[in-house]
């Protein structure tokens, strides 16, 4: 059983074969935004890749958000492309929980640690959720912004390890000696693989025709101020 996954919520693009929860397959560029152009390419590696040992696609998992608008949109368009050529499933899987598992698996943290990745979602507001080291959720996924009580109450008696690319601009608000902060922490395809084989042993698809990436909230465009354009009358007053 050969599973496709698809990670472009956040800065790196990437993509990863599985199979029987092994990764047999890996292509990454964190080198900007370039999803769009990347994307396409990767997976026709991934494809040419299975093409020498005979086997197909039996899913595709995506990397369903929280994260970039644009980026989701690209990752999800793409799977649900693919699923419907191919007539396979799709398989959703949370970031939060692909950055989480990422950092859970390179560190030798005791128990009592509680993981805390972060994606930022402009000025102080973050994308978060707070994980056991089983990824189990000690606090549910949220849109929150970061003030110098956050987590206060939990820092008071464990720590609390911060990552993801929301986690910067916390560190000299959230002073607490708890805190710990790790740096360089982007999703990647290859952590998704736990939770897509997970997925596809229960059955647990998404509706190709109607699924949407997790934005938790409204995309809100921006226009720069040398764009603004004033009203046709406006040399008239």
């Amino acid at each position: 059983m050969i599973i496709l996954n698809i990670e472009t919520a956040l800065t790196t693009c990437s993509v990863a074969l599985s199979k029987d929860n092994n990764c047999i397959f890996y292509k990454e560029n964190s080198q900007g935004m370039n999803h769009a152009a990347l994307l396409s390419v990767f997976i026709q590696e991934a494809i040419d890749f299975l093409k020498t040992t005979q086997e197909k696609i039996s899913a595709v998992a995506v990397s369903s958000g929280p994260g970039s608008y644009t980026g989701l949109r690209i990752g999800v368009s793409t799977a649900k492309g693919l699923c419907y050529a191919l007539d396979i499933p799709l398989i959703a899987v949370n970031t939060l929980e692909i950055i989480a598992k990422k950092v859970i698996d390179n560190s030798n943290y005791t128990e009592n640690i509680l993981f805390c990745p972060m994606i930022d979602a402009r000025r102080m507001e973050v994308y978060t959720a707070l994980f056991s080291r089983q990824l189990d959720y000690i606090e549910p996924i949220s849109s929150t912004i970061i003030d110098e009580n956050s987590f206060s109450e939990i820092l008071e008696t464990r720590k609390i390890v911060f990552f993801g690319n929301g986690a910067a601009k916390c560190k000299d608000i959230i002073s607490n000696e708890n805190a710990v902060f790790i740096d360089g922490i982007d999703a990647c395809a290859e952590k998704m693989i736990y939770f897509s084989q997970k997925a596809f042993e229960q059955k647990k698809f998404e509706d190709v025709a109607y699924f949407e990436p997790f934005y938790l909230k409204e995309f809100q465009a921006t226009i720069p101020k040398n764009k603004v354009i004033a009203p046709q009358n406006a040399d008239k007053q």
